[in-house]
């Protein structure tokens, strides 16, 4: 990459993290165009150069790190493989995958979260569209577990799917936000623990 398409991206990766932490702060409604620039230390014209419009930028940054969660379970779930580790193994992987990215982006996990359930929004499809692929993933491991007799035929796998990547979200801000002093090996063990006597206990 060239030094003007290194320094354009550098930019778009302020923008979006100035976005994002303003958004989950106060509301997007709340927060203006001049804001995101000044917290990214860019003028107002580099927003608009860079996204049309500020519900632009929301809709790209809400894909951007979908997608950089969807990287993160599938790279888990291939290096288990690698590894010569079981399904489930795999699964275990991807929770502290989970884990490890909303440590990285709490932000942008809250925004998430408050954002998946509020269908008058324009970006409500792109966010549909990009959860679905996260959720792909996971059903991808779960199906080849049942396949291979690690799990029972009798799971569901698009609910159980939903269930966890679910769970791995709304537990993970919950010890953010009222369990802070627990380590992120606590959380993942609670969490593992679930996943073997919930999911991996329904097998053969």
């Amino acid at each position: 990459m060239d030094s003007s398409g290194t320094r354009r991206q550098n930019t778009r990766r302020k923008l979006f993290e100035a976005a994002v932490t303003l958004i989950a702060e106060q509301g997007f409604s709340s927060t203006t165009v001049d804001e995101i620039a000044e917290r990214a230390g860019v003028a107002k014209g580099t927003v608009y150069y860079n996204f049309a419009s500020k519900t632009v930028l929301f809709e790209e940054l809400l894909r951007h790190g979908i997608e950089l969660l969807t990287d993160s379970l599938r790279a888990a779930a291939d290096e288990t493989a690698e590894r010569g580790g079981s399904r489930v193994d795999a699964l275990d992987a991807m929770i502290r995958a989970g884990l490890d990215f909303i440590t990285r982006y709490p932000s942008l996990t809250q925004l998430y979260v408050a954002e998946l359930w509020r269908t008058n929004r324009a970006w409500q499809s792109t966010l549909t569209q990009v959860r679905q692929k996260a959720i792909a993933v996971i059903e991808s491991v779960l199906t080849e577990a049942v396949t291979e007799g690690e799990l029972s035929t009798e799971l569901d796998i698009p609910l159980t799917a939903s269930a966890l990547f679910g769970m791995v979200l709304v537990a993970a801000l919950d010890w953010q936000s009222f369990q802070p002093e627990r380590s992120i090996d606590e959380v993942h063990s609670a969490l593992s623990r679930l996943l073997q006597g919930r999911v991996s206990g329904a097998g053969r």
